[in-house]
């Protein structure tokens, strides 16, 4: 994208590599910081896919208000509607489908396993900015 695409778009061109993270490392501060260091790391998460989608798709504080007000199960949605923003962005970029991850995405959720959907979020997103 050059400065006439932000033009037409509305939005600036993305950068990319700055999208992608250390997913052990971010792990491990989560677990260090019983889940308080998952709040950023979702929050760049949110950050990554609105700038490849070219489009406000996700808000962090609604995301934060709704999962505290529906104690969790509104996460469970969200854990959906990401991972269905990641495979809008690898069909868009012609990259390999990961066409269950919404499945994935949610069952690995309901059983009580979060941090693991955001490695695996964030496994897919470090594909397509790297």
């Amino acid at each position: 994208m050059d400065q006439y695409d932000e033009i037409e778009t509305g939005y600036p061109p993305a950068d990319s590599s700055r999208h992608k993270t250390n997913i052990p490392l971010y792990l491990i501060l989560t677990i260090l910081t019983c889940g308080v260091f998952n709040l950023y790391w979702n929050y760049r998460q949110m950050v990554a896919c609105n700038d490849l989608l070219s489009r406000d798709e996700f808000s962090f504080w609604i995301w934060f208000l709704l999962s505290i007000i529906t104690c969790g199960i509104y996460h469970i949605f969200y854990q959906y509607k990401m991972s269905r923003a990641i495979l809008e962005i690898q069909r868009a970029r012609n990259r390999e489908l990961f066409d269950n991850l919404p499945l994935i995405s949610v069952v690995v959720t309901i059983i009580g396993l979060p941090f693991v959907v955001d490695c695996i979020h964030q496994h897919e997103i470090n594909k397509l900015v790297s």
